[in-house]
């Protein structure tokens, strides 16, 4: 699920993208109305911008004129449009005001308010207990979020055993939150569910890749797969629910030696700590940035080792039994009974 909370990074990418669009706009007849458009929008875009960075942000930024405030887009999606707005150089700070945010407007694909009062609540708690960015202000098309100078994760890099203890660590200290939400661990079938009825619910058709679900027989795999964990303890705790490289940021400014941040908290909840542990496990599989179609590539024979693993999960340990005493028997049962819980609850490749 490569998410776009990573962008905050910078608009290195983005900035390719919107290149790549200009030469496509420009080869089309409909080149000129498409950059009319385009105008617009970012004009549109530079006045609510300054609106709300007034609002809420108060300090330099009630001072600021509107064509002093400098918006970059930083990415952009179906889902959110994200845009780093900055201060001129030239205007003093008042008192503790940022200097710079990221302004997230919702997008295409809608959520339910429900699902975006949550989110509000969620993004808030963790940015209060340093797990995630700052929030300045939430309103109905967006919010104005902590900018922070920084770079996603490569796939290849979660294979990094420094790398690989830090985000253990930072997993086990998400895994330990409690939040005011319903602690019944409804994410992991409801998802799949889901999934399985836009299957089923797909028109009659000769492809072949038609017939090959039918194979499979999904509804009968996922009853057996419901079998197979309700046999398999699993505490149930608050889970990221997509720790993959996009979503785990390498800061530029690291500060109490911490160098990482989650971000994109949309899919969290209480879920079972095996499919967060697992479905990390099966990203270092995925490269999201593959250009050709279907643009993500999968290997797997870079699924993480038994050793990896075990690095992995004794990381994960250290910082769950933090101030407690273990032996080296019931730390081998810790380790070798997580090994069991995470492999079963992702299926890995």
């Amino acid at each position: 699920m490569a998410a776009e909370g990573a962008a905050v990074a910078g608009g290195g990418a983005a900035s390719g993208r919107l290149a790549q669009d200009s030469l496509r706009q420009s080869k089309c007849p409909d080149a000129a109305q498409n950059r009319r458009r385009g105008s617009a929008q970012s004009q549109d875009a530079q006045r609510r911008a300054f609106q709300w960075c007034r609002e809420y942000l108060g300090g330099a930024w009630r001072r600021l004129r509107p064509e002093e405030l400098r918006v970059d887009p930083v990415s952009g999606g179906l889902s959110n449009l994200l845009f780093r707005c900055s201060l001129p150089d030239h205007l003093p700070s008042v008192g503790e005001e940022p200097r710079e945010v990221l302004l997230r407007l919702y997008g295409a694909i809608l959520q339910g308010v429900d699902s975006l009062v949550l989110e509000s609540v969620m993004f808030a708690i963790l940015a209060e207990r340093s797990l995630g960015p700052q929030l300045y202000g939430v309103f109905p098309e967006g919010r104005l979020e902590q900018y922070i100078p920084s770079r996603p994760l490569k796939t290849r890099e979660l294979a990094e055993p420094v790398l690989s203890a830090a985000i253990a660590t930072k997993m086990a200290q998400f895994h330990g939150m409690e939040m005011p939400f319903t602690k019944e661990p409804h994410w992991l079938f409801g998802t799949m569910e889901r999934y399985l009825k836009q299957i089923l619910d797909l028109p009659p058709t000769d492809l072949p890749q038609m017939n090959l679900l039918e194979m499979y027989s999904l509804k009968d795999e996922m009853g057996n797969l419901r079998k197979l964990l309700d046999s398999t303890p699993s505490p149930v705790v608050f889970c990221h629910n997509d720790i993959q490289e996009g979503n785990i940021l390498l800061l530029s400014e690291p500060g109490n030696a911490d160098s990482l941040m989650l971000v994109d908290f949309e899919y969290s909840g209480y879920n079972y700590r095996g499919f967060d542990i697992g479905n990390h496990f099966c990203e270092w599989v995925y490269d999201y940035t593959h250009e050709e179609w279907p643009f993500y590539k999968a290997q797997p024979a870079d699924y993480p080792t038994r050793a990896q693993q075990l690095h992995f999960i004794r990381h994960y340990l250290a910082e769950v039994k933090k101030g407690e005493t273990v032996s080296q028997e019931e730390q081998r049962k810790l380790e070798e009974d997580l090994l069991v819980e995470v492999n079963r609850h992702p299926c890995p490749p």
